[in-house]
């Protein structure tokens, strides 16, 4: 899965925001939120949830083991139990080499229309 990005980075996001960064319901993320303590955005008097670039990170990890990896979520909880540091680097590498994928992709998009196949 290659993240939705905005433009511009901002200090909180909604969890809608969120949720659209990652194609999923705001109640996967809600519920992640319950099992996953490592999720903690910040919530104001009416229980509207702020989510900062940390809770963001965490939440690309979780979603990177469940919904990539295919880990259940008590799988997961012992991997970043386990070895979360080793966990985070492993994601990080992937998530690099997915962006690189995606920009190796556009430059042969862009070579396809100056040099057409044919």
């Amino acid at each position: 899965m290659v993240l939705k990005k905005d433009k511009i980075q901002k200090l909180y996001y909604s969890i809608s925001e969120v949720a659209h960064m990652f194609d999923v319901n705001e109640s996967t993320l809600r519920f992640w939120e319950k099992e996953f303590d490592i999720i903690n955005p910040r919530k104001n008097a009416k229980g509207s949830r702020f989510y900062k670039q940390e809770d963001i990170e965490a939440v690309r990890l979780i979603y990177h083991l469940v919904k990539e990896r295919g880990m259940t979520l008590a799988g997961a909880r012992q991997k970043l139990k386990d070895n979360r540091e080793t966990t985070i680097r492993q994601e990080e590498i992937v998530n690099r080499l997915k962006n690189i994928r995606q920009e190796l992709l556009s430059l042969k998009s862009a070579f396809d229309l100056i040099e057409p196949k044919g």
